[in-house]
């Protein structure tokens, strides 16, 4: 297969559309060719460096970036993730077309997405030409979660999204801009070849190219899978396996009983565990939450001969554990109060949720399974119907 990159500097036809325009540059370094090859070789005017930092380097929540002046290629590089995370009119006036190149983890609150949404609104409003060189969706189709709801926006919240959307970053500009209503260029430099069902992969073509981590806690496909509910306990007290060589893969912490947990999960909703493998297992964290202390929990295993890409549910599976914690310990001071991407005053899991809803229904002791079930599907349901028009791989 090829993403938009690689057609982009093999195919002259699509090179000459640029002209003479001054070219910048959206990336980090998972934007890479198949041989590795990263797209700051070609000749940009400046560039910006989203969340993590054009170089990857920057590891947590709210550790900013600063702009610098890249010697290698002589161009100003901009943080949007630093002073400011939407582009100022400086910035703007160093180009004239943008190419977004970022490798998304098909995820509501992965940052990249709001983003890609600041530049727009920005290139719209300043005449600028944006254009997505697109690349795979690394957990395919599959759609799951709560909808953010009105007024719940927040930079781990650019719209209305479930928190799986099964989309790609060209997808989600063609949404972005029907849904604001936004008059600027933009074009899908799109991928050849890319099968989102064909297995192993399911999305990431296993096969054919190697992972490159998008940001410093996304070392693996698996990772990627496991994101949609793992990143939930970034809103809470328990480690996601930060500081270890599995970050949100885990689940754990020091007076966690593990299998009493799953024991439980499995008395409360057996069907939402299925398309996995789950492992009891021990993990001391050398940074982030339970710094050096030996913590018992999880790990989730979306891989091997277990995993059924259509079964495994990882938002309902972490749902489901926060749950089963507060039946065995209805008192477990399981969310984290702090502050959480530029936000003070509400809770991350509210905010990584895109509403209360999810943790209301946590705290709720005569809630089950079926009520939330209730809330989620209608969600799904509508956003697969509205996604339909955007989609550019069928």
């Amino acid at each position: 297969m090829k993403v938009g990159l690689e057609r982009l500097i093999t195919e002259p036809d699509l090179w000459r559309l640029i002209g003479g325009r001054r070219v910048a540059l959206l990336a980090n370094p998972a934007s890479v060719t198949t041989n590795l090859t990263h797209v700051a070789d070609i000749r940009v005017h400046s560039a910006f460096g989203p969340q993590h930092g054009l170089r990857g380097d920057k590891q947590d929540n709210m550790e900013e970036s600063s702009n610098f002046h890249d010697p290698v290629h002589g161009i100003p590089v901009f943080s949007l993730y630093g002073e400011t995370r939407r582009p100022t009119p400086r910035m703007m006036d160093t180009f004239d077309l943008l190419l977004v190149d970022l490798q998304d983890l098909g995820c509501r609150i992965y940052t990249f997405i709001t983003t890609l949404r600041y530049l727009l609104e920005a290139a719209a409003e300043h005449g600028k030409a944006v254009w997505v060189l697109d690349r795979p969706n690394p957990v395919g189709r599959p759609v799951e979660g709560l909808r953010l709801q009105p007024g719940w926006e927040s930079f781990v919240g650019a719209g209305a999204l479930p928190m799986r959307h099964g989309l790609t970053m060209g997808e989600l500009g063609r949404w972005f801009i029907t849904g604001l209503g936004l008059d600027l260029e933009y074009r899908v430099i799109e991928m050849e070849g890319w099968e989102p069902e064909r297995a192993p992969g399911f999305g990431w073509p296993l096969e054919q190219r190697t992972w490159v981590n998008p940001s410093p806690n996304a070392p693996n496909p698996w990772m990627a899978r496991c994101y949609a509910g793992s990143v939930m306990l970034e809103g809470t007290t328990l480690s996601e396996g930060r500081g270890t060589t599995r970050p949100l893969e885990l689940l754990g912490a020091p007076d966690l009983q593990p299998r009493k947990l799953l024991a439980t999960m499995r008395s409360l909703a057996p069907e939402w565990m299925k398309g996995c493998q789950l492992r009891e297992c021990w993990f001391q964290p050398t940074f982030h939450k339970h710094r050096n202390s030996l913590c018992a929990g999880l790990q989730i295993h979306p891989q091997g001969a277990a995993y059924r890409h259509h079964e495994f549910r990882p938002w309902r599976l972490l749902a489901l554990a926060f749950k089963a914690l507060r039946q065995l310990h209805p008192d477990y001071p399981l969310w984290r109060d702090f502050a959480y991407e530029y936000e003070y005053d509400r809770l991350a899991i509210d905010l990584i949720n895109g509403s209360e809803l999810l943790r209301r229904w946590v705290d709720d002791p005569a809630a089950t399974p079926a009520d939330l079930e209730a809330l989620a599907v209608p969600d799904e349901t509508a956003w697969c119907t509205e996604r339909d028009a955007v989609l550019l791989y069928r």
